[in-house]
């Protein structure tokens, strides 16, 4: 990295409109003039900072050859000063320059989770956040970052062998600090309600699956209830033909038994076993009931049961065996 203190002025404009292998990567006559006057002016309010040219390596491997100002800035009186190097990027002033804290110049480590400060010194403020062209400048985003380093200093450093310095208890130096500490307080109740809202969009979700199979249980539940409510048709347009029937064929002349026919006579003996078995069934389901009532004593109803059940039996086994195929009947 070719650098000089002598005389930045000189330096710049030498490596702005140097041609040939030693070019820098900035193409535009007019950009040139535009990063002239804008370090320029950063070298004459902050001397603290010099110019330099390096290689700088982006985020996808390229490599480009840049002007840089780098030094170190006084955040506070109370804390070690802060070593930086400010990348001037090939597209400036179109595109914001590029900010890192040289931790490796620094005997102080880097703060952990540091809001502006990632640990390998990359640095992000608002003020490179809305980076506009004719609005912004190098001077106004060193002086931002001096204010955001005097509120949150990008190291860990020991403030004991400053204890008893009369500025800790001074109007700006409590101010810092209760900035400081309003700043983490936010950082953490943002924290806590990312947390909360990730837990509630979590929530949501379960909520919205609950929703959904409610959803299809009512969608299969109303296609059941359709599927039975044509059912429910069909049976009414079944009844609707037997009442027809039955208007047809009851006329009183008519027993209601003589318009079934059997096919044959094992089909009505069949039949006339079923209904005698249906008959008796229904008959000793009186007497059970006139028994709990007590309008028929025990021994009545224990004698009628058996003969019931005897002739219930007789009929049931009169089926049966009609019903057994002939290998078995003949076995």
């Amino acid at each position: 990295m070719a650098n000089s203190s002598l005389n930045p002025i000189r330096f710049i404009e030498d490596a702005l409109f140097c041609t040939g292998p030693l070019a820098l990567s900035y193409a535009d006559p007019d950009q040139k003039w535009i990063i002239r006057q804008h370090l320029v002016s950063l070298f004459q309010n902050y001397p603290s900072l010099k110019p330099s040219i390096g290689f700088f390596t982006h985020n996808d491997g390229t490599e480009v050859k840049l002007l840089n100002a780098n030094g170190e800035l006084p955040a506070s009186h109370l804390a070690p000063p802060v070593p930086l190097t400010i990348w001037i990027h090939e597209f400036y002033p179109q595109m914001a320059p590029v900010v890192y804290v040289d931790s490796g110049s620094s005997m102080y480590p880097i703060y952990q989770n540091h809001p502006f400060v990632d640990s390998s010194g990359a640095t992000t403020s608002s003020y490179l956040k809305i980076w506009q062209f004719t609005r912004c400048n190098l001077s106004d985003l060193v002086h931002n970052l001096i204010k955001l380093f005097a509120y949150n200093h990008p190291f860990y450093y020991s403030e004991s062998s400053s204890l008893t310095h009369p500025s800790l208890v001074s109007k700006t130096e409590a101010m810092d600090r209760v900035a400081c500490m309003l700043y983490y307080d936010v950082a953490a109740i943002r924290a806590k309600s990312e947390e909360e809202i990730e837990n509630l969009t979590t929530i949501q979700i379960e909520l919205q699956k609950r929703t959904d199979s409610v959803n299809n249980l009512i969608l299969d539940l109303d296609q059941e209830r359709r599927s039975l409510k044509g059912r429910v048709n069909e049976l009414c347009d079944e009844s609707d033909k037997v009442l027809n029937w039955l208007k047809v064929y009851d006329k009183g002349s008519v027993w209601i038994d003589d318009v079934f026919e059997t096919l044959d006579r094992k089909s009505e003996i069949i039949m006339e076993c079923l209904a005698a078995d249906y008959a008796m069934e229904d008959l000793m389901y009186v007497l059970d009931k006139a028994f709990k009532e007590g309008v028929v004593s025990f021994e009545v109803y224990m004698k009628k049961v058996r003969i019931l059940a005897r002739e219930q039996f007789l009929h049931r086994a009169t089926v049966v065996e009609i019903e057994r195929p002939k290998d078995f009947l003949s076995v």
